[in-house]
């Protein structure tokens, strides 16, 4: 139990107070590729305390603007429970497998249009079509890379695929999976070029247009979280090598795969334009494709 908690603990952590850490190194690369200076790394900290501690402003008295942002946080932190971060098992692996996590962040997705559209403004609105479309098209590649993991593994549960990963190396099936996963986390994490939902330039910023001060603090926050639980997804599920079984060494090794990707998904940012949506719909629908093919060769050789 005090083993699950500790782990549990670790992983909250690792989303909440590195994530902004992270942050400061992509804007620092960005900032290199523009032949700029660019902010300190403790920069994200700053912005998110700013953020915490001016004037709480209401556009709407629809109550779903005060509770959206708390409970997005905590759900991307519920999903982050569920991953492993630097472990073979995630500390909640008990209470959830593949198929809660999806549930998990397809709720988020859904939280963040719903405070959205409690709003009342049209560019607001604009922004949540978006989303919708984005959510419709780049969930269920996740969910069938996820799923294929689980087939090959015959447990939908996270420590199952994992050490059926290491056991038995990489397959077809699991290559695929593993970069269609990865093709997909740029959209997930709202990065160029699919950040089509909030497109400060077209629609000024889109689902978060009317958000400031503590709650877009907290919608921020959830968003920079989703950065390492969703590359440790990445690293631990699909390429979980190497693996030593001790805490103190494969904690690190994680840290550092997660910074690789997050670095590869800030080239990505730099180099790209936005997509138009009909760009961005296509693009996923033939990942959606390209996941289906490693579900079936996942099939084929159960």
């Amino acid at each position: 139990m005090n083993y699950t908690i500790g782990i549990g603990i670790l992983n909250i952590g690792l989303a909440l107070f590195l994530s902004p850490f992270l942050e400061g190194i992509v804007r620092k690369l960005r900032a290199f590729i523009h032949s700029r200076k660019g902010p300190p790394l403790r920069q994200p900290y700053y912005d998110l305390l700013k953020l915490l501690g001016k004037e709480n402003l209401e556009v709407s008295p629809n109550y779903l603007l005060r509770l959206a942002p708390i409970v997005y946080l905590t759900t991307i932190l519920i999903a982050g429970l569920l991953v492993p971060m630097g472990t073979i098992s995630p500390p909640i692996a008990a209470a959830g497998d593949v198929i809660v996590f999806i549930y998990f962040t397809t709720l988020a997705a859904v939280i963040i249009m719903m405070s959205a559209a409690a709003s009342e403004s049209p560019y607001a609105q604009i922004g949540v079509s978006r989303e919708m479309m984005m959510l419709l098209t780049v969930e269920p590649v996740i969910a069938i890379a996820l799923i294929t993991g689980a087939v090959n593994a015959h447990s939908l549960r996270m420590s199952d695929i994992v050490m059926w990963y290491l056991t038995n190396g990489p397959t077809v099936s699991m290559v695929i999976a593993g970069v269609s996963v990865f093709l997909a986390v740029q959209a997930q994490l709202g990065k160029l070029p699919f950040d089509i939902s909030e497109a400060e330039q077209e629609i000024m910023g889109g689902l978060f247009i009317e958000m400031s001060g503590p709650k877009y603090a907290l919608f921020k926050w959830g968003f920079l979280a989703k950065q390492v639980i969703f590359a440790s997804l990445f690293c631990q599920i699909f390429v979980p090598w190497p693996a030593t079984f001790t805490l103190w060494l494969d904690v690190p090794i994680n840290l550092l795969k997660v910074l690789i990707v997050v670095v590869f998904v800030c080239l990505i940012d730099v180099v790209n334009p936005r997509l138009r949506i009909d760009q961005a719909i296509r693009y996923f629908l033939v990942m959606v494709f390209v996941a289906l093919m490693g579900l079936v060769f996942a099939l084929v050789q159960a």
